[in-house]
């Protein structure tokens, strides 16, 4: 059938003409190194095959060499243009073409004082109907190598079209990256390929800082929404601790003293509102010295340092015994006396504020598991806010009621008594804490290496975790506080059994996660899928690379774009994107087909060879120890961020694309995202 095509194509080109029209000349880019270029002109309707399409296709373009002397071909024909890829359904196979233009270039290196390049590219083209049989474009040119300046004109033939634009020496690009980044990019654009340049100079090029640039495409700065997140966390927080044994009891017990206290109905509501308000300021007072505290970049190394993760999992473990229990958490009652007693003897504002301190130092057994959770959250959710915003939502929840029951007396009437039922929420809450602990323990496993806690290993006890709260919400499992006078309490009520069953289908739909399926309910929390020894998931995205010059060096080769992923090992946000959006069959074909995708892991503690002084953008000395601090370094100086997941598409030179992506589950707006970097790369 091929051959009938080209017996039809060569009756066509003696009438109307050759449909592709290539010139052909040479640049040289030093001494040493000289490209041999073949431009293509394709009529309308026709499209010129690239290289490497593989066995049983279209004729790919490549590159032949005969027998040069005092030069040697380097590396494969580099293919450069608006490239389009399809399905072909005559050769049964996905190909990649160009239309209207394109241009080969293949590498040589200079060996000798003078030299003589000979070759030809062969090509395949077709249209609709008919194809071309395999075309060959001749090279032939000679020159003056090792003796020859850098500054002197390349030989070009007759075919030659305007001149280029003068080539820059390689040292000469790395003293103008130190200084003027601007210049890098006017002369990269106009003259030079990142192939041209040294491996510092390449270097170099990549780390250019280019803030604005993305800024520019960004139009506004990326918000991180996990504010908002941490604060219904907090706001979910404040609720649970108003139902426990500590705070539901006192709530009527306050309201009915403040609504007493005074004849006048007025001044006992404004002294209620000033109680609530009061709760407020003590709790969001905690969050905001943290903060103070710790500061932004402090909390960001907070989130992946092992001490910390290792006390936050041992902390949050205590919490989880006392609420089963085991124990009580208290605070010595000399301090809520003392405070109780300045209260009495103060009057105005002032006593308010000291009642609701109160509040916080007797309500401690039942609110300091939540209250540390949520500020353990917090901490090491990247956001330098997020202690406060998480206080912020726990404080409203909790002084709520306050306010409400005194705006609206009659309620306390209909507010269900104390009972059993305070107890088992604390038990509820009890294993909770536990799941959410080993959370933070794996944090540190995988910033370390360590692999104590792969993800079969978090979802076992996930599993285990959440059977063993399903059995205890449907009354199977008791504990010594569900007991009275030696005797277990009354059968658990429909509600309670009802989520109990919820509790013990969510750990049956765990199970299939430890043989690989994704399980993306629990992907914000268990290890990463890599992790997991027995995996018969083939669907998972991996980053072909994981340390960035290797990756932009490869792309470089290559000709193609990158995906740029500064991710942690700690990221929630990160494994919801990769489990919920990566894993889409589109989203996986062009991340892994389109795209050289290089992940950075902020929060990665191997050590660094040799420790580096680097200055930070607001004029600071910083030193770089591990792995992680020099992808961090990377992403705030050249990019201006320092959150995670952040995603930017950047060229050979490390120029983004367009307007970078951050944590959004929408694989339709990720792709766009994908489509609008991949289009811009090949314009």
């Amino acid at each position: 059938m091929l051959a009938a095509a080209w017996l039809m194509s060569l009756s066509a080109w003696a009438q109307g003409g050759m449909p592709v029209h290539f010139t052909v000349q040479q640049q040289q880019k030093s001494p040493t190194e000289v490209e041999v270029v073949f431009t293509g002109t394709i009529d309308a309707g026709w499209h010129v095959y690239s290289t490497d399409l593989g066995d049983g296709g279209p004729v790919s373009a490549t590159y032949n060499d005969e027998q040069s002397q005092g030069a040697k071909p380097v590396g494969k024909l580099i293919a450069k243009g608006k490239e389009v890829s399809e399905d072909d359904k005559i050769f049964g196979m996905r190909v990649r073409f160009f239309e209207r233009q394109v241009t080969f270039v293949q590498k040589y290196q200079v060996t000798e004082p003078e030299y003589h390049i000979k070759g030809y590219l062969e090509y395949g083209a077709c249209n609709d109907q008919m194809c071309m049989p395999p075309t060959s474009v001749e090279a032939d040119f000679t020159g003056k190598g090792l003796e020859k300046t850098a500054a002197a004109p390349a030989e070009k033939t007759q075919q030659e079209p305007e001149a280029l634009a003068p080539v820059v020496p390689a040292e000469e690009v790395v003293a103008i990256a130190d200084t003027l980044p601007a210049a890098v990019d006017t002369i990269a654009a106009a003259a030079l390929t990142v192939d041209t340049l040294s491996a510092d100079a390449r270097h170099n090029l990549w780390w250019q800082p280019r803030v604005a640039e993305l800024d520019t495409l960004n139009g506004d700065r990326i918000t991180d929404h996990s504010w908002l997140y941490i604060f219904l966390m907090g706001f979910v927080g404040g609720l649970l601790a108003l139902f426990t044994p500590c705070v539901w009891p006192i709530i009527p017990m306050t309201v009915s003293f403040f609504l007493k206290r005074s004849k006048d109905k007025k001044k006992g509501l404004r002294d209620a509102l000033t109680y609530g308000v009061s709760i407020v300021v003590i709790y969001l007072a905690l969050g905001v010295l943290i903060t103070t505290l710790f500061g932004a970049q402090k909390l960001n190394d907070l989130a992946t340092n092992a001490v910390f993760n290792i006390f936050f999992f041992l902390l949050l473990v205590v919490f989880a015994l006392s609420f089963f229990g085991w124990f009580e958490l208290r605070l010595p009652s000399s301090w809520a006396n003392k405070v109780d007693d300045k209260a009495t003897k103060t009057s105005g504002l002032l006593s308010i504020f000291l009642m609701a301190f109160t509040l916080a130092l007797v309500s401690f057994s039942c609110t300091a598991p939540i209250v540390g959770l949520l500020l353990v959250e917090g901490t090491t959710s990247g956001n330098w806010l997020g202690p406060a915003f998480g206080m912020l939502g726990f404080a409203l929840a909790l002084a709520l009621p306050f306010t409400l029951f005194a705006l609206f007396p009659a309620w306390l009437k209909q507010a269900p008594k104390s009972g059993s039922w305070m107890n088992t929420i604390k038990v509820t809450l009890g294993f909770i804490e536990l799941a959410f602990a080993l959370k933070f323990f794996s944090v540190a496993d995988l910033a370390y290496g360590w692999h104590l806690l792969d993800r079969e290993v978090f979802l076992s006890l996930w599993i285990a975790i959440f059977f063993l709260l399903g059995l205890y919400l449907i009354g199977v499992l008791k504990f010594q506080s569900d007991m009275v006078d030696g005797e277990p309490r009354k059968p658990m009520p429909v509600l309670c059994i009802m989520l109990g069953l919820c509790s013990i289908a969510f750990s049956v739909y765990m199970l299939p996660g430890l043989w690989g399926a994704p399980c993306k309910a629990v992907s914000a929390f268990a290890p990463p899928m890599n992790t997991q020894d027995f995996n018969l998931n083939v669907k998972e995205v991996r980053a072909q690379f994981t340390d960035y010059d290797e990756g932009m060096t490869y792309a470089a080769e290559h000709g193609k774009p990158v995906f740029l992923d500064f991710t942690g090992f700690g990221c929630v946000n990160c494994r919801k994107m990769e489990a919920a959006v990566w894993t889409d069959p589109t989203v996986a074909d062009r991340l892994t087909k389109d795209y050289v995708l290089i992940s950075l892991f902020v929060d990665d503690k191997t050590p660094l060879k040799e420790k580096v002084e680097v200055t930070m953008p607001n004029g600071s000395k910083k030193t770089l120890r591990t792995v992680g601090d020099k992808w961090s370094y990377l992403e705030e100086t050249k990019f201006g961020y320092l959150t995670q997941p952040l995603y930017v598409l950047v060229d050979n030179e490390g120029r983004p694309l367009t307007r970078s992506f951050s944590y959004k589950e929408d694989v339709g707006d990720f792709l766009k995202f994908l489509d609008e970097g991949g289009k811009i790369f090949k314009e």
